[in-house]
């Protein structure tokens, strides 16, 4: 077992990589997230009008946003268990062939022929595994030295921005002008290729040798990716549950402000579809910038406590100043710091937590690293319809300055260690 500062080993590795050699899969890992992203974002631009077409309510597209994180809460860490113990070409192969069958149920739901009901009812059925980015990070942790991982991850940011851009662009325009079976035909065509493409040039596994063997003992059973106390023992180890409560708590404010987003762009800040669609675009413009191109700078001068404390920091100045808001220009003038600190407190809690397991359980402690969203997903609706109704925006807020600043209070008490030169 591995504290939380020590230098995980990388013997040989354990299947060949492949023509591509390791930049090459690296790089298609990269492409890979932001292919899968891309259609993700293209969902948000079909769901909520197909749900209205359908004669549904808001009450009932919030049931089905629920339900959409509760499968992914159970997938996240099974998945990274999976990837584990099956390695990541199959684990990015069953990722897109599950966000293809999505895509599927979610094009017939369009057709007037077909009960569309039933079928958008049945869209979540996929959704646990629709998690390719725990498996990205698992295979470019697995291929980066330690001192790398934190720019590597960042890296997965830019990945986001790029996603988020093109997603919600191109799936608005499919939709006005094609009708909106069009975007969600092109993301499954999208996706099977990107199933191919993992199929044939993602390696069998990322993994060195060691950590192979420790995963799959010689002459031994094959582990059971659904067992949930081997994932939950991760939880455990010396130094992984502090850093995992400080990720889940310093999050949560601003993910429930991100889940009643479309309420207050409509209600709040006065904005129409296309106006909230270019808000979300800044939103992913930033966090590319930032994550892409401004954490790994910082990680190669300041050590990942000082990076952890100076984001949750930025949570509770920017608190008062999200009170205080009136209107969507203020919201603005405030993004860059919510943005820094989100990705600051993402990449730097990920690295942490993956450099305090063994390498045999990267993909699972990056399952449970993506869990955090989900359960605001989860949570969020319902506690945020609350808060919101009694409370309005300002409290989202007071919310934030409060628990953040508890957590600085607690990281002030530990020491920072200095970050050392690397030669």
């Amino acid at each position: 077992m591995q504290g939380a500062g020590a230098p995980r080993r990388r013997g040989p590795y354990s299947r060949e990589i492949g023509a591509l050699g390791r930049p090459g899969v690296i790089l298609l890992t990269y492409a890979l997230v932001t292919l899968g992203l891309t259609c993700l974002f293209m969902r948000f631009s079909i769901m909520p009008y197909l749900t209205r077409r359908l004669g549904l309510d808001s009450v009932a597209f919030g049931h089905l946003q629920t339900t959409f994180g509760a499968l992914q809460l159970l997938g996240g860490p099974v998945l990274g268990r999976f990837a584990d113990r099956r390695g990541a070409r199959a684990a990015f192969t069953l990722t897109f062939l599950a966000s293809s069958a999505f895509y599927l149920l979610l094009a017939a739901a369009c057709s007037p022929a077909l009960p569309g009901v039933a079928l958008l009812y049945a869209t979540p059925l996929p959704v646990a595994f629709m998690q390719g980015m725990p498996v990205a990070q698992m295979t470019i942790a697995d291929l980066s030295e330690p001192q790398e991982l934190p720019a590597a991850l960042g890296r997965l940011g830019l990945c986001f921005g790029v996603g988020m851009i093109f997603g919600s662009l191109l799936g608005g325009t499919l939709s006005a002008t094609c009708g909106m079976h069009c975007p969600a035909t092109v993301a499954l065509v999208a996706n099977l290729v990107g199933a191919v493409l993992s199929f044939t040039f993602i390696p069998v596994s990322t993994k060195g040798a060691s950590a192979h063997d420790r995963a799959v003992p010689a002459g031994g059973p094959q582990a059971n990716v659904f067992d949930l106390k081997a994932i939950t023992r991760l939880l455990l180890q010396s130094g992984v549950l502090p850093v995992f409560l400080i990720k889940v708590a310093s999050s949560l404010p601003f993910g429930l402000f991100m889940v009643m987003f479309p309420i207050v762009s409509m209600d709040f800040f006065q904005l129409d579809a296309a106006q909230a669609g270019y808000l979300l675009s800044f939103f992913g413009l930033l966090q590319m910038v930032i994550q892409g191109l401004v954490i790994g700078r910082l990680s190669r001068r300041f050590s990942e406590r000082a990076l952890l404390r100076a984001s949750v920091l930025g949570f509770v100045l920017v608190g008062p100043a999200m009170a205080l808001m009136s209107d969507v220009l203020h919201f603005c003038l405030l993004m860059p710091g919510l943005v820094f600190s989100l990705c600051a407190l993402n990449v730097v809690t990920d690295s942490m937590l993956t450099k305090a397991v063994s390498a045999a359980d990267t993909g699972t402690m990056l399952g449970l690293c993506a869990t955090v969203q989900p359960l605001t997903q989860t949570l969020g609706p319902t506690l945020g319809v609350l808060l919101y109704r009694s409370f309005g925006v300002p409290v989202f807020g007071h919310v934030q300055f409060a628990i953040n600043l508890l957590v600085l209070l607690v990281l002030w008490r530990q020491p920072v260690p200095r970050k050392k030169d690397v030669r």
